[in-house]
């Protein structure tokens, strides 16, 4: 009788660990898309939080109350995002970003609270000293 009560108090914390894992799992999972993917499934998407990746067009950028105004584009396709906070500091336009929001319902502009600045080796060759993967080069 006691080894059954174990078993049963062991099953009780597995599941318990398991569905507190699940659950903090499918709470941070945010979906990537393209602007042209996520334009092609805006109904699917609704209001859900996913990642939006594109190129910021240039001469869109526009600051406004508690924050910035852009479009960003990729495959032929155009979004408006608005974004409520500050932007990164390496923040411009015709460089891609990824954001993280939702589409707002009503007017199928995307609403923003995280601009990540995507980074390439590009960058590099505008400083001949660094070497790739140093940060501390000069």
């Amino acid at each position: 009788m006691p080894a059954r009560r174990l078993w049963i108090a062991g099953l009780l914390i597995v599941a318990a660990i398991g569905f507190l894992v699940y659950k903090g799992l499918g709470n941070s999972l945010v979906y990537f898309r393209t602007v042209n993917q996520a334009v092609a499934m805006r109904a699917q998407l609704g209001t859900t939080a996913f990642r939006l990746e594109g190129d910021v067009v240039p001469g869109t950028v526009k600051s406004v109350p508690g924050g910035v105004h852009f479009d960003v584009s990729a495959g032929g396709d155009t979004v408006s995002v608005v974004d409520h906070g500050q932007p990164p500091q390496m923040f411009a336009a015709g460089i891609p970003v990824v954001l993280e929001g939702h589409f707002q319902s009503g007017t199928g502009g995307f609403v923003s609270n995280q601009i990540l600045v995507k980074h390439s080796s590009s960058y590099i060759a505008a400083h001949p000293g660094r070497v790739k993967g140093d940060p501390t080069a000069a």
